[in-house]
Parts: C-alpha cells; sequence; structure tokens
C-alpha cells in the first residue's frame, strides 16, 4: 500500500515516485528488495545487540538511522512532508518533534511497562503502538522501525514478542482500525505476539 503525499517529487528522483538513495537505484520494485536486505540484516544486528536503548525519541530515531542509513541520507530525521496511506491521515510535519517527545516522555513516566500484569501490558504497548504509528515521523521505513523498537521495549519490559508468525495483514488492518477508534484487533495482535 502505497503512501499519498503532498509532493509525490519530494526526495525522488524527476519524474517519478523513487526515493532518491545511496545506491542510486531508479526501481520502485528494485529499491524495496534492496530495502528488505538491507532494513532485514540491520534489524537482526539490533535484535542480538541493540544500541543501548533508552527509550527516548532521540533513541528512536537512532533505530531508523541505523536501518536506512545505507539507503538515505536522510536516514534517521523527521519527514518534512505530510504523509497519509489510505484514509489515514499521518502527524503534520511541523508536529512530529512536539509530539513525539511527549509520547517517548509519557513512557518514561510510565517505567517503561516494566511491572505491569500482562492484560495491562498488552493493553498499553498496543496503545503506544498505535500512538507512534500516527505519528509517523519518517519519510519512509515507519513500520520496520517500530517493530525493531518495540521489540527492545518489550524485552525490556520482561516480555518476549515472537516475529516469527509475524501477521503482516492482522497488524495493518488493526491499525487501520485503531486509527477509527476501535482498537480490538490491534490489541489482539499483540496479545498472541506477546509471550
Amino acid at each position: 500500500m502505497s503512501y499519498s503525499m503532498d509532493s509525490t517529487s519530494e526526495n525522488c528522483y524527476e519524474g517519478t515516485t523513487v526515493l532518491i538513495n545511496k545506491l542510486d537505484i531508479r526501481d520502485e520494485n528494485e529499491l524495496a528488495e534492496a530495502e528488505g536486505i538491507i532494513t532485514g540484516l540491520k534489524a537482526s544486528e539490533l535484535i542480538v545487540a541493540p544500541l543501548k536503548p533508552d527509550f527516548s525519541f532521540e533513541d528512536y530515531k537512532q533505530i531508523h538511522k541505523y536501518l536506512f542509513d545505507m539507503l538515505y541520507d536522510w536516514a534517521g530525521e523527521t519527514r518534512t512532508i505530510s504523509i497519509s496511506k489510505s484514509a489515514t491521515r499521518f502527524t503534520a510535519p511541523e508536529h512530529i518533534v512536539e509530539n513525539g517527545t511527549k509520547i517517548f516522555e509519557r513512557l518514561r513516566s510510565l517505567n517503561y511497562f516494566r511491572g505491569l500484569l500482562r492484560d495491562e501490558f498488552v493493553s498499553q504497548i498496543a496503545d503506544l503502538y498505535h500512538t507512534i504509528n500516527m505519528l509517523h515521523p519518517f519519510r519512509e521505513g515507519n513500520g520496520r522501525t517500530q517493530r525493531v523498537f518495540f521489540f527492545q521495549l518489550i524485552r525490556n519490559a520482561g516480555y518476549e514478542i515472537d516475529y516469527s508468525d509475524f501477521n503482516s495483514d492482522l497488524l495493518m488492518i488493526g491499525t487501520i482500525q485503531a486509527a477509527a477508534g476501535v482498537m480490538d484487533n490491534l490489541i489482539e495482535f499483540f496479545n498472541t505476539a506477546i509471550v
């Protein structure tokens, strides 16, 4: 599912919607394949050896930078254009830093969900996932950054998340419904995945 943007040419090769990249790949499918390989390897590295996470907004941006630095000059930087997906309009670029800072400060104030009983933990994780998804701070790579960040956050709280049976359709449906105010499928996704 592709994004709608105020300016489809922003950060793209002229006359295309292919993002300008360090590998100078100008074909959308080839770029998606290269992204998948590179970010898959980088995500594996972060799962084995995290970047000493402090679970701040800066830490979140560093995860994105680590995943996408081989591909994009703007890796780790918040987006400068408005984007939407289907009927979901994400946070306006001028509010990303302020809102992102508040989201991660709230996480800190809740002690990163440590010590919560499982049902409350799952509910809080689903709510945070939805909130960060609506923030959608990056031009590309939001979902991959979220998955790595949540793997680390969940482990830090004494739980594990099993992505081996990762159902991207259920997660996507859950995030779309959450944007409309219905959290059930997103909570169910995490309830099944968190062990």
